[in-house]
């Protein structure tokens, strides 16, 4: 198939305009945006999108967990879209990349192909994967999830939020609930531009993240019982300090980490202890550890490991404790033509670039299930994401936005 021309850029600073258009609808108190999934302000967001889409020439779908997809038709009525997204929803105090970079970088893709009279011989998608964050309702990757085949609409649509709404009466209140099946659509790739959400690329000064890998993710919530007692008159010898027990626990989960450098990692973010009061030795904890790594037999030996551990830990101090495995996902693999054509572009334009590994979840994660796939990644500000302080640079988004387009029409086979 033909390679794009290496003159071949997009408009950078209609891209940068259409990012900075679309955070005025849901902003933040700091900068950011406040978006959230099926609100008001992601309905607005979603009708901003449409418009610019129709603009350009596209035809909208719309299925039942609300997901958008812009068409621009290819020469070929019987050749399968290439899609390029992501999602305009935001954490309740987001940035005004996260996802959007994506979605618009997909516009802009058909925005230059307008202006340039560039076809293909596939139609290209540009697709908004609804509640790809999951702050409102849990869990993220919802809809590419459906999509995917890995829950069900049903329980997709009762998934409740803090204030009881549920999923599905939301989404029909704001009027983005389509009539299509969801998951009917075939594609013949899948590509996402995201920002990085780490400091890697950065750090070295890369242009381009070419993302080859997804991690994986464990939760094990670990419950240590000891004993309540007065910290002023319980003698050393005779605590049952479930704190300290924890304290050791999550030490070992750094240790463990660390042994399979440089990809794997591990913490603990969710802590609770009991009774928790200044004067009490604390009798439980609960805590939850997060193990990634894009390898499954890591993450079975950090699982394992933690167990036999934190238990002989628990055992030396007199302590009760308990694992639950509460949450998690095997890692992707995403596919090496997609990949190829990503490294390939990033060449071609004299980008920088590396090899890198996902370390969030991302709705291209679901959708490497039934399609074949890969994602781009830009740098962001001290690897800083979910914040309104979220920054990239206007090159940044340039430069992956310039490697989407080429892998995109690559993919799609540019008819001359």
């Amino acid at each position: 198939m033909a390679a794009p021309g290496e003159n071949l850029k997009i408009n950078g600073d209609r891209l940068w305009d259409a990012i900075h258009e679309m955070a005025k609808i849901g902003p933040g108190v700091a900068g950011g945006n406040n978006r959230q999934t099926v609100t008001d302000a992601d309905g607005e967001g979603r009708a901003l999108f449409q418009t610019w889409c129709e603009a350009v020439g596209c035809s909208m779908g719309l299925d039942q967990m609300g997901n958008m997809f812009a068409e621009y038709p290819g020469t070929d009525p019987q050749a399968l879209p290439v899609y390029v997204g992501s999602h305009l929803d935001t954490q309740p105090t987001g940035g005004r990349y996260d996802g959007v970079l994506g979605v618009l970088g997909g516009l802009e893709i058909l925005r230059t192909m307008k202006d340039l009279g560039i076809r293909t011989k596939h139609p290209i998608v540009v697709t908004n994967w609804t509640n790809e964050e999951g702050t409102r309702f849990a869990p993220a990757m919802l809809s590419s999830g459906v999509f995917a085949g890995m829950h069900t609409q049903d329980w997709a649509y009762e998934r409740e939020d803090a204030e009881g709404k549920t999923f599905g009466d939301e989404l029909q209140r704001i009027g983005w609930r389509g009539e299509e099946e969801v998951g009917q659509r075939k594609m013949h790739a899948f590509f996402e531009l995201h920002i990085e959400q780490g400091p890697i690329l950065e750090a070295e000064g890369k242009d381009v993240g070419v993302v080859t890998h997804g991690q994986g993710l464990s939760w094990t919530q670990v419950t240590i019982t000891g004993k309540d007692s007065h910290t002023g008159s319980t003698p050393m010898p005779m605590r049952k300090n479930a704190g300290l027990g924890m304290a050791r626990v999550l030490e070992k989960v750094d240790e463990i980490a660390w042994s399979h450098k440089p990809d794997a990692v591990g913490a603990a973010g969710h802590i609770d202890i009991y009774p928790n009061s200044r004067n009490v030795i604390p009798g439980k904890a609960v805590f939850t550890v997060d193990f990634r790594s894009p390898q499954l037999e890591v993450i079975k030996d950090m699982e394992q490991r933690l167990r036999e551990e934190g238990q002989k830990i628990a055992d030396d101090m007199g302590l009760e404790i308990a694992f639950e495995k509460v949450g998690g996902f095997d890692p992707v693999k995403f596919d090496e033509t997609c990949v190829a054509a990503v490294r390939n572009a990033a060449e071609r334009l004299g980008y920088s670039h590396r090899d890198l590994v996902s370390g969030a979840g991302h709705d291209a994660c679901w959708i490497n299930r039934v399609a074949p796939t890969a994602m781009v990644m830009c740098p962001c500000v001290d690897g800083l994401s979910h914040n309104e302080a979220e920054e990239i640079s206007k090159e940044w988004a340039v430069a992956g936005a310039d490697v989407l387009m080429h892998a995109v029409l690559e993919t799609a086979e540019i008819v001359e």
